[in-house]
C-alpha cells in the first residue's frame, strides 16, 4: 500500500492523485481496515509531499537570496543597488509593488527613496513620520509588520496624507521589514499588494533576510561612495598642491630674475619685460597720478581705476574683464599699478613684479628727494643768503648754470605740502632748476625768459598733481644777484592773484595790468602804457589823429558822447566815429570796468609825460 504512494511522492504528482489508491481499493470492496489503513497513509504521504514542497520552496529562496546577495555585491553605485533590492523583493513575493523608505536624520522622518510598480505620483513623494502608518510603524519599533488589510488594520496610526497616498496607489496587503545596521534602523524595505492577502511566516522571513543583504549593500555602496569622494577630493587636492607648487616655483624664478635686474641697475621696463616674458600678454606700469610708465594696454575707464584702488585695499590682484590689476600703495597714496592684459596668468607673479617696481620708484623718489633737500638748500641760499661764498660752484655741480637767464616762481597751494615738495623737486631737476618747500608754498628758480608763461605752466600743472588750486607768481631773475628780489616780486604776485580773485591762476607783474605796476621791483611804466594804449598812441602818431584826447575827455565827462563833443568843440557823431575807431583798435570789452581803469591810468601817465610811443 505504501508502494503506491511513495511513487506518487517520487513523480511529484498532484494532491487529487493521492485520493487514487483509495477509489481502487474501494471499488475491489476492500475491507474497510484496509480502508482506513489507506486513508492513514495517504495522510502521511500528503504531509511528505508539503514537507517536500516547502523545503523546494525554501531551497529556491535561499538560491535566490543567494544570487541577490551576489548581484548586490557587484552593484557599485548606491542607486542601482537600492533599485536591484525593491526588484528582488517584488520578484520574491510575488507582489504588486515593492518600495523603500529610508531615514532622515535631518527631518527625523522616513521618505519614499525607491519603489517599483508604483503608479501613483502622490505615493511616490510620501514621508512618514516615526510611527504613523505602517512603515512609520516598523521604522520606529525595528520589528516586521504585515495587514492583509491596510484599511481595516488598527494596530497602527493611521494619517490621512498617508492612507490618501496608499489609497490613490491601491494597495491592500502590506508587508514592512526594518534595514538595520547593527542597532540602527535606516530604512523599511516593503512588499505590497493591491487585494487582500496575508503575508506567511516564510515570506516574512524572506523578505527580513533580503533586508539584512540590502542593508549591507546599502552600507557598503555608501562606504565606496565615500572612499570614492575622499579619493576624488585626494587627487583634487594633489592636483591643487601640484599647480600650487609649479606656480610658486615659477613665481620664485620670475622673482630672482626680477631682483636680479635691479641688482644690476634695470628699470621699470626691465621688470616689465620679465613679466610678459614669463605671463605673456601685454602689460603697462602707471605711477601714482595714472600716467604710464612703460607699455600700453588702450584706453582706460574709470572703472580700471576703481580696480586699482579695490587692488590696494585688498592687498592683492583684481580682475576686470580680461585686465589684471595689482596696484601698491605707500601711506595710503598709490604708488604704482600695474595693468595686464591676459585671460589667464599668475596673479601672484603681477603681484610680486608690482611690488618690485614700487620698491624701484621709492628707491628712485629717496634718490630725488635727497637731491632735492640738496637743490633746496642752494635755493635757500640764493633767496635768503644771496652773499654766501661758492653758490656758483654749488649750482654748478647740479647742473644749474646762475648766469643764464632764469625765473624765479612762487608757487602757493592749499596744503599737501610733501607732494607739492616733491612734485617741484621733480620739477627742477628735468629743467636744470632748483627748488624749495616754505611753509604753503614752493619756490622754483628755472631757465627761462617768460616769467609769464612759465608761471601759467606751473599752475596749471601742480594744480593738477595735487587736484586742488595752485596759484604761481613769477619774475625774471637775470642773474645770480637778481634771485632773492625776483623771489620777493614772485612772492608779491601770487599774493596779488589771489587778493584778485584768480586763485588756480598763472601771472607775472607784467600779466597784472597796473598791479603789476604796484607789485613789480620795476615799474616798469613805458611797457604798461604801451601794452594799454599802443595801438592808439600809434595810430595818432600816423594819422595825426586825436583818439588818446578824445578817449580821455570821454571818460572825463562820465561817459557822455554828447559832454564829450562840447568839451572838445566837435560835433558828437565824430565823437561816436571817434569811439568807434577806439573799439577797433583796443578790442571788445574796452569800456568794461577793470579794463576802463587800467586804460584810464594808462592815459593819465601818457598824458603827464611819463612814456613815449616806441
Amino acid at each position: 500500500m505504501a508502494k503506491h504512494f511513495l511513487e506518487l511522492l517520487a513523480r511529484e504528482a498532484s494532491a487529487v492523485e493521492f485520493e487514487g489508491p483509495i477509489i481502487r481499493a474501494r471499488a475491489a470492496g476492500a475491507a474497510p481496515a484496509t480502508i482506513e489503513e489507506l486513508e492513514q497513509a495517504k495522510v502521511e504521504a500528503l504531509k511528505v509531499r508539503e514537507l517536500l514542497k516547502r523545503r523546494a520552496r525554501r531551497e529556491a529562496e535561499l538560491s535566490a537570496l543567494y544570487d541577490t546577495a551576489g548581484d548586490l555585491a557587484a552593484l557599485r553605485d548606491l542607486d542601482a543597488v537600492l533599485e536591484a533590492i525593491v526588484h528582488r523583493a517584488r520578484q520574491l513575493l510575488a507582489t504588486d509593488v515593492a518600495y523603500m523608505t529610508l531615514h532622515d536624520p535631518e527631518q527625523g522622518d522616513t521618505y519614499m527613496r525607491v519603489t517599483d510598480g508604483s503608479i501613483s505620483a502622490k505615493f511616490r513623494a510620501l514621508r512618514l513620520a516615526m510611527g504613523a502608518g505602517l512603515g512609520g510603524l516598523v521604522a520606529q519599533t525595528a520589528t516586521p509588520y504585515s495587514t492583509a488589510d491596510y484599511f481595516a488594520d488598527a494596530r497602527f496610526r493611521h494619517k490621512d496624507d498617508i492612507d490618501e497616498a496608499v489609497k490613490e496607489e491601491g494597495l491592500v496587503a502590506i508587508l514592512g521589514v526594518p534595514l538595520r545596521l547593527g542597532q540602527r534602523v535606516i530604512g523599511v524595505l516593503m512588499a505590497a499588494n493591491r487585494s487582500a492577502r496575508p503575508f506567511h511566516q516564510e515570506e516574512v522571513s524572506l523578505l527580513a533576510s533580503l533586508a539584512a543583504h540590502a542593508a549591507v549593500a546599502i552600507d557598503n555602496a555608501r562606504l565606496l561612495q565615500e572612499t570614492r569622494n575622499a579619493l576624488e577630493e585626494l587627487s583634487q587636492a594633489h592636483r591643487v598642491a601640484r599647480e600650487h607648487g609649479d606656480a610658486v616655483e615659477r613665481g620664485a624664478l620670475a622673482h630672482d630674475r626680477m631682483t636680479s635686474l635691479v641688482l644690476r641697475g634695470g628699470g621699470i621696463e626691465d621688470v616689465a619685460a620679465v613679466v610678459t616674458d614669463v605671463l605673456g600678454g601685454s602689460l603697462a606700469v602707471l605711477d601714482d597720478l595714472g600716467r604710464p610708465l612703460t607699455g600700453d594696454v588702450g584706453e582706460l575707464d574709470s572703472g580700471v581705476f576703481e580696480a586699482a584702488q579695490a587692488s590696494r585695499a585688498l592687498g592683492r590682484t583684481v580682475r576686470r574683464s580680461d585686465l589684471l590689476i595689482a596696484s601698491v600703495d605707500v601711506g595710503a597714496e598709490p604708488l604704482c599699478t600695474l595693468i595686464l592684459r591676459s585671460d589667464d596668468a599668475d596673479e601672484r607673479i603681477l603681484e610680486r613684479a608690482a611690488l618690485v617696481c614700487a620698491l624701484l620708484l621709492l628707491f628712485r623718489r629717496s634718490v630725488a628727494e635727497a637731491e632735492g633737500r640738496v637743490r633746496g638748500e642752494l635755493l635757500d641760499d640764493l633767496i635768503s643768503r644771496p652773499d654766501s661764498p661758492g653758490l656758483t660752484d654749488r649750482a654748478r655741480r647740479l647742473g644749474v648754470d646762475l648766469h643764464a637767464p632764469h625765473v624765479v616762481v612762487v608757487a602757493k597751494h592749499g596744503g599737501q605740502r610733501e607732494r607739492a615738495a616733491f612734485w617741484a623737486s621733480s620739477q627742477a631737476a628735468l629743467r636744470h632748476g632748483l627748488a624749495a618747500g616754505r611753509g604753503d608754498e614752493v619756490v622754483l628758480l628755472l631757465p627761462g625768459e617768460n616769467a609769464g608763461r612759465i608761471a601759467q605752466n606751473v599752475a596749471v600743472e601742480l594744480s593738477t598733481s595735487l587736484h586742488s588750486p595752485a596759484t604761481a607768481g613769477a619774475s625774471r631773475a637775470a642773474v645770480e644777484g637778481d634771485v632773492a628780489g625776483a623771489y620777493q616780486e614772485a612772492h608779491r604776485c601770487a599774493e596779488a592773484l589771489i587778493a584778485l580773485g584768480r586763485t588756480g591762476d598763472g601771472a607775472s607783474a607784467a600779466e597784472l595790468g597796473f598791479v603789476g605796476l604796484l607789485v613789480g621791483d620795476g615799474r616798469d611804466v613805458r611797457g604798461f602804457v604801451s601794452r594799454v594804449l599802443g595801438a592808439v598812441i600809434d595810430y595818432d602818431a600816423r594819422r595825426g589823429t586825436a583818439l588818446a584826447d578824445t578817449m580821455a575827455a570821454y571818460f572825463g565827462s562820465g561817459g557822455s558822447p554828447s559832454r564829450t563833443a562840447e568839451a572838445m568843440h566837435i560835433h558828437v557823431n565824430t565823437v561816436t566815429q571817434r569811439l568807434d575807431r577806439i573799439g577797433k583798435l583796443l578790442g571788445d570789452g574796452w569800456l568794461e570796468p577793470e579794463r576802463a581803469l587800467e586804460i584810464q591810468l594808462a592815459l593819465r601817465l601818457h598824458r603827464l609825460g611819463h612814456t613815449s610811443t616806441p
